[in-house]
């Protein structure tokens, strides 16, 4: 058992088996503390002996039990109310756990650290952005000048159309252009890394915070590192560039159907190593996608999926690949 579930035990509830005891240390600290290091230690436990992994899923299954879920929902609801939310949530896990309530106040940990303890994630991005999306939505928005933007999941954009200028910066996600002609008023796209510019055309920038992804459906488009490294890259259609810190790399043909399938709610994968495809589908997911182990570092997949139903994409590439799929409260999948 861990020095934190020593503690617990000493301080309240224990289980008879210390086994279990130790399956339910590792569900509320996980819930807690997901850092590289906790989950290098959660998989170590989990391979040294076939009966700690069972017991985790046994525990995780209880959870899932309907009435436990109902009445755990509704104690957090009332705790929500009161004040001083994050004290009253741990007081009233010590308290669950000496009385031997110990299933509920996983849950009600699970919940409320997630909704309570933690702030929205994205708040301040949100306060920058002119247009978002929420995770698993997409929005169509027309800018002042005409042109439309279609925005991905879990999306940010901020525009500047002042004084004759038209300017966005894409601040998260993925963002499809398709832009009004005016060779008077270039139309200027910001990533992270990359500038784009047009006078009128078609094309898509993806930012997140490694690199810029630039791919033109129609038209053209000149793509400039925006830290002023290396030369300008022009694109034509179904071409694509990407950028980071150190400038843009080469121009190269795109495969459209799969880079842009977003737009029609898919996301496709070409012998796509599991951890990216994972990672993809993630965007899409109201929740934490945590990979453990070295054999998913080997696996690879292919497949078109919706986007509209990650969980079940995720689960199916997990069984495709005899990978296990663990569920814990508020959301969050273990895959090892």
């Amino acid at each position: 058992m861990t020095d934190k579930g020593r503690d617990a035990a000493t301080s309240g509830y224990r289980h008879r088996d210390p086994v279990t005891d130790e399956a339910l240390d590792w569900f509320l600290r996980l819930d807690e503390d997901r850092s590289p290091a906790t989950l290098a230690a959660f998989d170590r436990w989990c391979s040294s002996d076939p009966a700690r992994a069972q017991a985790f899923d046994e525990l995780v299954r209880l959870h899932a039990m309907p009435a436990l879920q109902r009445a755990t929902l509704a104690d957090a609801d009332r705790l929500r109310a009161k004040a001083s939310p994050a004290a009253r949530t741990l007081r009233k896990h010590k308290a669950l756990r000496s009385s031997g309530r110990w299933l509920a106040g996983l849950s009600i940990a699970a919940i409320l650290l997630v909704s309570v303890l933690h702030p929205p994630s994205g708040l301040i991005l949100r306060w920058r952005a002119d247009y978002a999306t929420a995770t698993g939505e997409r929005q169509t928005v027309t800018l002042p000048d005409g042109s439309v933007v279609l925005l991905d999941t879990a999306s940010a954009i901020a525009t500047d159309f002042r004084d004759g200028r038209r300017m966005v910066q894409v601040l998260a996600g993925e963002a499809f252009f398709d832009v009004r002609h005016d060779p008077d008023h270039p139309f200027v796209v910001d990533g992270h890394f990359a500038e784009v510019t047009v006078t009128g055309t078609a094309f898509s920038v993806r930012a997140d915070d490694t690199e810029d992804q630039v791919v033109l459906e129609r038209g053209s488009v000149e793509v400039r590192s925006r830290q002023g490294v290396g030369p300008t890259e022009r694109l034509n259609p179904g071409q694509m560039v990407t950028a980071n810190h150190s400038g843009i790399t080469g121009k190269r043909p795109a495969d459209m159907a799969r880079t842009l399938a977003w737009r029609d709610g898919r996301i496709v994968f070409d012998d796509r190593p599991l951890r990216e495809a994972v990672r993809d589908l993630g965007r899409y997911y109201d929740g934490s996608v945590i990979l453990l182990g070295e054999r998913i570092d080997i696996k690879t997949v292919s497949g078109n999926y919706r986007t509209d139903d990650p969980e079940t994409a995720i689960r199916t590439l997990a069984v495709a690949t005899g990978i296990s799929m663990t569920r814990l409260p508020a959301g969050i999948l273990i895959l090892r």
